[in-house]
Parts: C-alpha cells; structure tokens; sequence
C-alpha cells in the first residue's frame, strides 16, 4: 500500500483574491484501510468557484476549510486497493470529497461509480458532475423556461453556463450569455446562444442588454452577482425567475458588505420570484438530473469544454485563474493518467 501522500494544506485565510502562499504542500502518511474504507489516487481534481468561500474565516452554508487542513475539493479517481464490498481495484469514482491531494483513503458508500466508455472521466466533473446537474436542477426548479422566452446567463461559458445556456436552448427558450470575452462569446454562439454580451468592453452595459434583450427578460441565471447583476434586474419582464447561482464577481472583496442598488421596486412591480440554488440540497434528484444530460448529449444537443491544467503542483494557480476570469470552460486539474489498475 502507498504509504504517503502528497496534499495542498491552507495556511491562512486569505482577504479578496488568494495568493498562492495561501497554501503549501505537504508529505503526510495515509492511515491503513479498515473495513469499509479504500485507496484511491486522484486522475482528475476540480476547482469550483465555492472553494472561495469554503477557505473564508467567515462562517458560510458548509464547513470551511481550517488552518492546516487538506484544502476541499470534488475529484475523480481510481480506486488502487479496496476493503469495501462493492469496489474493486481499477474502478473509478467520482466525489465531492476527494480534496487537493495525489492519494486518499476514503470511506467506499460515499463515492459514485463512474464509466470511462460512456463520456471522458473529466466531463463527471463537467456536465455529468456538479455544474451540469446545477444548471439542470435549477432551470428545472426555479427556472421553469417556456418556449420563446428570454434567460440571460452570466458567466455563460463557464462550467455551468455552457451547460445551461444548452438547456434552455432544448426547451424552445432565447438563450442570452454574458461572459468576459469576445472568445467566450463566440463559443457561446456556437453553443447555440442567440445573444451575448462582453460585460468587460460594453461601454454601457444597460444599453448593451437592453440591445441582446429587446423584450425583457424572464429568467435570469446568475453565476457572479455584482454589477451584471445590477444591469439584469432593472430588465425584469412579469413574472421573471431569478436563480442566484454564484458570486464569483465579488472574489476580491469576499468578506466585505455585497453593495449595491436595492431591487425591491423591480421585483414588486414585476411580481419576480428570486432563489438560491445549492446543488447539494437535491442529492436525491442526482440520477434524474444525469439521464436527461445524458440525453442531451446522445442527442447532440449538448456540447462542453474543458480547461485543463497538468499536475497537483498547478492547483492553486488553477483555482486563482477559476477566480479572476481566465478560465475558459470546465476547470480541472490533470493529476494522473486515466488508468493505472
């Protein structure tokens, strides 16, 4: 059995965007298996704009990350030895628990068994992992998009915009992106979106979507919070359906007031309904949620991009870029070939 493992621990609570000297790695001995338990060692890990909050002092919806502690995180893996029943050497997995580190020991019921010869191993942390059932469940949920209507998507090319701009675009709806880029934008249109705009070159950004929304909008899928926000919800049409997804955009300013204008007016006036969305919340929808992406996909109604960063060294500077915009797609870090067993 392998004896060590190499971790990414935090060594301070950062304020606004992290430093890399946030964290350092460590060599720590794995503890033997007991009974119920596996080896595994990471092919792919995840970086997600929750860790932000996840290594903040402040409390937050789940438990953060404390000082000296291996840093969280969701990753696929390959399963090395096992004393648990229903797993073998050479499966592979997915979880929410796997954290920044080459190996782990980990407890067999709560790991989700995944198949290479259906889809990439990264895409279980892509559109078959958290941000795809993220973008499903919530539309599903709170978004409820009918045919012909308007839903504006913020950072539209990211893990969960691309995939929920799809979605909506399956249901007869008038897919809207907002992202950083003239790149993202054109991906986005290969997506299938029919409008977009560059929030960092618009000169004004109301006019902007008043121009990519000419009839209002009545859905809006919020992924950052911040003044993309501010401009969207002075669009509302009747009715309208906010998801509060992510706040990405206030990275640099975590652990600071979120201010800006007060929407009450809007939202009266439009009768608007605003929720937050944590995936978390609906485990038991998970199954649901992966059939119909599965079936977007064999359809080919659902495309994905993944932005891949090699070697647990670069886990850091893979979540910093996640953080300030430079990612383009999925965000993963490479941490082993597919398969070792």
């Amino acid at each position: 059995m392998t004896k060590t493992k190499q971790a990414w621990v935090l060594r301070s609570h950062p304020s606004g965007i992290p430093s890399e000297n946030a964290w350092r790695m460590e060599e720590q001995p794995l503890p033997e298996l007991v009974d119920g338990e596996v080896l595994a060692r990471a092919v792919y890990l995840s970086v997600d704009p929750y860790m932000r909050g996840r290594i903040s002092a402040k409390a937050n919806y789940a438990a953060g990350v404390g000082i000296g502690d291996v840093m969280h995180g969701g990753g696929v893996g390959e399963i090395l030895e096992s004393r648990h029943p229903d797993w073998n050497p050479g499966n592979h997995f997915e979880t929410m628990g796997f954290g920044w580190q080459d190996h782990a020991v980990l407890a067999g019921n709560g790991l989700t068994l995944v198949d290479a010869s259906k889809a990439p191993l990264h895409a279980y942390l892509s559109y078959l992992g958290m941000p795809g059932r993220t973008a499903w469940l919530a539309l599903q949920d709170i978004g409820k998009v009918k045919p012909g209507e308007t839903v504006v998507i913020s950072a539209a090319s990211g893990a969960v915009g691309q995939v929920a701009g799809q979605i909506v675009k399956a249901a007869g709806g008038r897919a809207v992106a907002i992202t950083s880029s003239d790149e993202k934008l054109k991906w986005c249109r290969k997506l299938g979106y029919d409008a977009g705009v560059n929030h960092t070159t618009a000169s004004d950004l109301g006019p902007a979507l008043s121009e990519a929304c000419p009839d209002g909008v009545d859905v809006f899928f919020d992924n950052t919070a911040g003044p993309v926000h501010d401009a969207v919800m002075m669009r509302l049409n009747v009715g309208a359906r906010i998801i509060i997804c992510g706040t990405i955009s206030l990275a640099s300013k975590f652990d600071e007031l979120d201010m800006g204008e007060r929407f009450l007016r809007q939202i009266l006036v439009a009768r608007a309904t605003m929720q937050g969305f944590l995936n978390f919340d609906h485990v038991d929808r998970f199954g649901e949620a992966d059939t119909a992406l599965i079936d977007l996909e064999q359809k080919g109604q659902l495309k994905f991009k993944t932005d891949v960063e090699e070697g647990l060294g670069t886990m850091p500077s893979a979540f910093i870029s996640l953080l300030t915009g430079k990612n383009f797609g999925k965000k993963v870090v490479r941490v082993g070939p597919d398969s070792l067993v």
